[in-house]
């Protein structure tokens, strides 16, 4: 198996989450910068594994199968982290949402590839939009981190409830595609 610039770029991504947690948990002056920067690198290397990929011609069975999971545990990982430290009902419910949509999206197309209509289920432009939604509501959430700014936990927060309803619209736009093809299963 060849590992392809793309794949490096996604197994950094992945090897990113501990670093992330570490500095997330550390005690010092802009840790909570230093987390949202990690997690903003981790975002920058999804784009651009995905770009080099597309560009360059170097998509690979395995990159194709890493690159979901490591987005998927950087955004859980992330979540947890942050409900953790901010346990309230909102946030517990929208991240629960955001990852519990994850999960069954993900088992979705695993199920439709095993009957051979993955290209039924692909990627919509609601769902990239719903991305770069959460990964906005993410970093504002890790900055303030260690701030006493109700206005930035606010926005965070609000952020992460329009990232949550995106997740649902976009999720039952992936069933319905789905819908024909889960009915003939019978």
């Amino acid at each position: 198996m060849t590992i392809t610039i793309p794949t490096v770029l996604t197994l950094f991504r992945i090897l990113l989450l501990p670093v992330m947690v570490v500095v997330f948990y550390a005690d010092f002056r802009g840790a909570n910068i230093a987390a949202a920067a990690i997690f903003v690198t981790a975002a920058v290397t999804d784009w651009l594994d995905g770009w080099i990929a597309r560009r360059y011609d170097m998509s690979s069975a395995f990159g194709a199968f890493l690159d979901p999971v490591a987005d998927k545990l950087m955004v859980a990982i992330t979540l947890f982290l942050l409900v953790q430290e901010n346990p309230t009902p909102l946030m517990a419910v929208t991240s629960a949402i955001i990852v519990g949509r994850e999960i069954s999206i993900s088992a979705l197309r695993e199920w439709m590839a095993e009957i051979g209509a993955r290209a039924t289920v692909r990627v919509a432009t609601i769902g990239k939009i719903k991305t770069v939604m959460q990964i906005v509501a993410i970093v504002v959430l890790l900055y303030q981190h260690d701030l006493d700014s109700q206005i930035m936990f606010f926005l965070g927060e609000t952020l992460l409830v329009i990232a949550a309803v995106l997740t649902i619209w976009s999720g039952l736009q992936y069933v319905r595609t789905a819908w024909p093809v889960l009915r003939k299963q019978r």
